[in-house]
């Protein structure tokens, strides 16, 4: 397995370290510091596989998918966790919903794909939710590491998080449409 690789599956331990950090009753302020920290590495590691497979030419499909795959698991799981903690309040669930249907759908988009021999590139919109999400639940991680500015955090976090999940849809709905040949192709097959 190549460094990339390596980098790209570590987002999901982060992930559970994250949600236990933030699953301590309270949590005390230092577990929220560390919370925030751990994500800041996370997000570091997207960006540092792709840098690391382009230079080691190690670029492959089996990385782009894991890449995104990977990042998914990350933001979804996170955005889940927030929800159960308290950092996103119970009504954004329906948009943490949208969030997760339109990730398990370009998911299996890009699982058919892949058995197709087609890898699916990232679209600009993709990428924009993606840095839309990232900053949603930094806000909101910053907000819970520092309580004197958690109320501001808080909000821009979840305008931040509303406004990705528009995103991913709007996104989500880009991909089906560019993509709906291999839809109705697998359809027909079926």
């Amino acid at each position: 397995m190549s460094l990339p690789d390596v980098l790209s599956l570590s987002r999901v331990p982060f992930l559970f370290l994250i949600a236990a950090a933030l699953s301590v009753p309270g949590p005390p302020q230092g577990l929220a510091v560390l919370a925030f920290l751990l994500f800041v590495v996370a997000a570091l590691t997207d960006w540092l596989d792709g840098l690391v497979a382009r230079q080691q030419g190690t670029v492959s499909d089996y990385g782009k998918l894991m890449d995104a795959l990977t990042d998914k698991i990350l933001m979804v799981g996170l955005f889940v966790t927030f929800l159960a903690t308290g950092l996103l309040p119970g009504w954004t669930l329906l948009f943490l919903l949208l969030i997760l249907a339109r990730e398990f759908l370009i998911t299996g988009l890009r699982m058919l794909a892949a058995v197709r021999q087609v890898v699916l590139a990232a679209e600009g919109a993709g990428k924009l939710k993606m840095v839309l999400q990232v900053v949603s639940a930094g806000l909101l991680l910053l907000g819970a590491a520092l309580p004197a500015a958690a109320g501001l955090f808080s909000v821009l976090g979840i305008i931040a998080f509303v406004a990705a999940a528009l995103l991913t849809a709007y996104s989500g709905g880009l991909y089906l449409w560019k993509y709906r040949g291999l839809l109705l192709r697998a359809g027909e097959a079926a």
